[in-house]
């Protein structure tokens, strides 16, 4: 039986690659974010994948998204966000910082957690939430970018007590340095990347793939007693006991 997944940020990298992983399996998927020809891209060859723009920072277009959404969600995915201090100019006043800091929040915590309040009423028991994190998050590093990530795992924690009575999981997914995305807008140099590559243990970067079978298991039958962790990808770089 065919589940229905949403997937946020669907348009490219990770979230294209979590939306066709599922699309294959059999699965209905929705893939959404703020620009449609990327989202299209994803679709593409897969009739089962549907591109849906919603910026969901925006409450009101979260609840115009709403009206297109089936009444059923089996697995949510909250995949949109990224360092929003790679689009922006050097901070260089205090205005200017508050303004960046809170970007990012809002772009990796705040629409994260107004996309599941918003469809909490339509999350399917025995189904998952799951939450794209990051290394940065662990590391101390990305100063608001890792700052929110954090409280994103903070924030799942006790979102995954609110869901657990109804059978429903919340996990995040914590990812370490990724090729194949455009996470850092070409501004990633050859020797930084070779510098991440080395940190990690298997020595290659992470794929997108990597991710997307991750997020897969946790929204699998075999993941039912998960909940309310952070699961590491990140190839060995930054290590748990």
């Amino acid at each position: 039986m065919s589940r229905t997944i949403l997937v946020t940020g669907g348009g490219t990298g990770i979230g294209r690659a979590v939306a066709q992983h599922f699309a294959d399996r059999g699965d209905d998927v929705i893939v959404t974010g703020r620009r449609l020809a990327p989202l299209e891209e994803t679709a593409a060859g897969r009739e089962t994948i549907r591109p849906l723009v919603c910026d969901h920072t925006d409450p009101a277009s979260l609840t115009e998204l709403l009206a297109r959404l089936p009444e059923r969600i089996d697995v949510l995915v909250n995949n949109a966000g990224g360092n929003t201090d790679l689009d922006a100019d050097v901070a260089t006043d205090l205005a200017s910082y508050a303004r960046g800091f809170r970007a990012n929040l809002d772009a990796n915590l705040v629409g994260a957690a107004l996309t599941t309040r918003a469809v909490d009423g339509r999350l399917a028991a025995g189904g998952a939430v799951v939450q794209l994190g990051s290394i940065a998050a662990d590391q101390g590093s990305g100063g608001a970018y890792g700052a929110a990530k954090a409280g994103l795992a903070s924030w799942n924690i006790g979102l995954s007590r609110e869901l657990g009575p109804r059978g429903i999981t919340a996990n995040v997914v914590s990812p370490g340095y990724i090729a194949g995305t455009d996470f850092f807008r070409d501004q990633l140099t050859d020797e930084r990347r070779d510098q991440l590559v080395a940190a990690s243990a298997t020595g290659r970067p992470g794929s997108p793939d990597d991710i997307a079978g991750t997020v897969a298991f946790l929204a699998s039958p075999a993941a039912r007693h998960i909940t309310g962790q952070v699961l590491n990808v990140n190839g060995g770089t930054c290590g748990t006991r």
